[in-house]
């Protein structure tokens, strides 16, 4: 099944994507790479492991990706011309003593299964920040492989 027919199939529909908040591109196509800027959710805020739960942490991370759907859709016109997602690099707010980090990526790890399949599947870092910009909970970027036009 596409990628588009499985967003259908879900009942998902991108968001708008977020305004770049600096001097950056949301999205940069090098060959067959598409390299994705980190995406945040701006209404989740604070510490993983204070104020905010590891559940409210992960839907963070699924609505990242949600936004970085709507960037490779903008940039290529569909989303399948995805030919695997390949890297992401999750970073996460936390309590000192916050060691789940995986747990939190996992709500857009488990998005791109459910969107791509198993070219869903990626290599992947889950690391824990003191602070993150606007003191957000999750900030993602990722790199996807591309079908030729």
């Amino acid at each position: 099944m596409s990628a588009e027919a499985k967003l259908k199939e879900l009942g998902i529909e991108l968001p708008e994507i977020p305004t770049a908040g600096g001097n950056y591109l949301h999205a940069v196509l090098s060959g067959n790479h598409l390299y994705l800027s980190g995406k945040v959710d701006r209404n989740v805020v604070g510490k993983v492991g204070a104020e905010v739960s590891l559940e409210e942490a992960y839907q963070a991370a699924r609505q990242i990706g949600l936004f970085q759907l709507a960037v490779i859709k903008q940039e290529l016109g569909s989303l399948d011309r995805v030919k695997r997602v390949v890297k992401a690099l999750g970073m996460v707010n936390t309590a000192p003593d916050f060691a789940k980090t995986p747990a939190v990526i996992n709500g857009f790890s488990d998005l791109m299964i459910e969107v791509f399949g198993d070219m869903g599947r990626h290599a992947r870092s889950a690391v824990g920040m003191a602070t993150l910009p606007n003191h957000v909970t999750v900030e993602i970027e990722a790199i996807v492989e591309v079908h030729p036009e």
